[in-house]
């Protein structure tokens, strides 16, 4: 034994096996977060339960199962429930969403299975994905046009094309709000801020506000054509509802306007179920969140990290390698390069939430709030750069990333051969001939490397996001159609935001759990998907540039 433990065998097993562990703990993770992410957009059947309580008058529930746990039998005895015949020392209980939340007290409650005298799911039970108020459920009874019930044979057919009708309505009038009215909207903002920065300069001639004035009024004109569009668009919804029996056995109506989908998972097969899963899961990476980000998709936080992200790897990764160039190649070798580099190192340890606190003094008040008195005085009070948004969010995290890429920039410049530098100059190139020929593309895999870390820690920061730019709900993308296209004083979505958002601040905690899980998923997606591109990038200048190193 004593003989084994010098060989060293045990600490190269003890090695393996936290590998492994850590591994396994990492991939029971991730799988836990799919499973739980991915499983959210299932179409699960609804079910009517007759519930019989002990106390009170039998009731009807329709919902779907959310969760299920046992419970000790005498944790419900404490609560008041008798529970007259059960022996067991565990009870199943379910969590039921119910939905329908303006005409019921709870959106989910918990049902104690010896409650519970049937449990059935009907076919023909309707889910109806609104606008507002989340999720309705319920029989359809008849569809209302123009203020009458209509008949026919295949309602549920009937339903989902007036319902497919109204969705189109409704995209046309995003498109026409999003598009030309908001593109008349920046243009009068824009005459505004004109008007006004010549009014400053003293130079507001007669001559000038005429014609400012004529433009305001074409833009007047072209807006209130545009607007009666909307209200035409709008008015053909009007009128048009469907009615719904719910599970309190009353009738109700559900206007058309505000509808967005209709499924009855009772009545698909595995396929349709199948089908209506990647329409869920195409719905919650394109569409844009409603009701404070509890329901609806993530499209503006994947683009505002995938945004952020990009723009922060465009300003760290110059910074950087210069300055590993400079420490590496230019500095001379004394004590002052030698507390640079200590502190370089250091930096790494700092915590973000200090980024953060850093980002908003010197950049947002300090560097924005000059820029906004230099260039934007016609916008003031309101400020244009001197408030959070995403180009001090992606400085301040390629500040925060920085040592990571002046860290393995400079190992990879130290992994050149010295006799490479010596040759290049022995044929007369110059030092910064050879550094930008020679050294640099060797160095590049190392460069990337250092770029796919500083990556992978900025896509997963949260906490200096939320004082230089994040916000729970951004009204516009970063880019849009408006000049000059890229809006970087614009605030932004962020998915590690949302997650914080949904899972802790949202008044909906049972609602929430399934889309911190899915938001959860798709950021780890996000971050990998980022991470392969770099790593591809890395291995080809590593072929590229293979020939150099022999």
């Amino acid at each position: 034994m004593k003989t084994w433990f010098k060989s060293g065998s045990p600490w190269i097993w003890m090695t393996a096996g936290a590998v492994s562990l850590s591994l396994i703990s990492v991939l029971g993770l991730l799988l836990l977060i799919a499973w739980r992410g991915l499983s959210y957009f299932w179409p699960a059947s609804v079910y009517e339960f007759q519930v019989n309580p002990e106390v009170g008058q039998p009731y009807v529930v329709i919902g779907e199962i959310y969760d299920r746990e046992q419970v000790p039998t005498e944790r419900l005895r404490g609560t008041g429930m008798k529970l007259e015949g059960i022996d067991s020392e565990l009870v199943s209980r379910y969590l039921i969403k119910t939905g329908n939340r303006e005409y019921v007290d709870l959106d989910f409650r918990w049902i104690v299975e010896t409650e519970i005298a049937q449990r059935e799911a009907p076919k023909g039970l309707a889910v109806f994905e609104r606008t507002s108020d989340g999720n309705f459920y319920g029989f359809p009874v008849a569809l209302v046009e123009d203020g009458e019930r209509v008949a026919g044979d295949d309602l549920h057919g009937a339903i989902e094309a007036r319902i497919d009708a109204a969705n189109a309505l409704r995209d046309q009038q995003a498109e026409l709000q999003e598009g030309d009215i908001g593109k008349v909207n920046y243009q009068l903002e824009r005459l505004r801020l004109k008007e006004r920065s010549l009014a400053l300069d003293g130079e507001l001639s007669a001559e000038a506000k005429a014609e400012i004035d004529a433009e305001r009024q074409r833009l007047e004109d072209e807006y209130r054509v545009l607007e009666k569009q909307l209200f035409k668009l709008r008015a053909q919804d009007q009128g048009d509802a469907v009615v719904v029996r719910d599970m309190r056995g009353q009738e109700v109506t559900l206007p058309i306007d505000r509808l967005l989908d209709v499924s009855f998972p009772n009545d698909m097969g595995f396929f349709a179920k199948l089908g209506r899963y990647f329409v869920q899961l195409g719905k919650f990476v394109g569409d844009d969140p409603r009701e404070a980000n509890t329901e609806g998709g993530v499209f503006p936080a994947i683009f505002g990290t995938v945004f952020m992200v990009m723009l922060m790897a465009v300003i760290v990764t110059p910074f950087g390698v210069v300055a590993a160039i400079y420490l590496h190649e230019y500095a001379g070798k004394n004590a002052i390069t030698k507390v640079i580099r200590i502190a370089v190192i250091n930096l790494a340890g700092v915590p973000s939430i200090v980024y953060g606190v850093f980002g908003l003094g010197f950049f947002v008040y300090m560097l924005g709030g000059s820029i906004d008195e230099l260039f934007y005085p016609e916008a003031l009070p309101n400020p244009t750069f001197g408030t959070p948004g995403v180009i001090w969010s992606a400085l301040t995290l390629a500040i925060l990333t920085l040592p990571v890429v002046i860290v393995s920039t400079e190992e990879g410049l130290t992994r050149i051969p010295s006799a490479v530098r010596q040759g290049s100059l022995a044929l007369g190139a110059t030092k910064a001939e050879t550094l930008w020929r020679i050294v640099i593309p060797m160095a590049s895999p190392a460069i990337m490397t250092g770029l796919i870390l500083a990556v992978a820690r900025a896509a997963g920061e949260v906490a200096p996001l939320m004082l230089v730019g994040v916000v729970k709900i951004a009204p516009t993308l970063p880019v849009d159609g408006n000049f000059p296209f890229v809006h970087l004083d614009r605030k932004f979505m962020h998915l590690g935001f949302h997650i914080y958002d949904v899972g802790f601040q949202s008044p909906n905690v049972e609602a929430a759990r399934p889309l911190v899980y899915a938001t959860a998923f798709l950021l780890v997606t996000v971050i990998v998907g980022l991470n392969i591109t770099a790593i591809g990038i890395r291995n080809h200048l590593r072929e590229k540039f293979r020939a150099l190193e022999h």
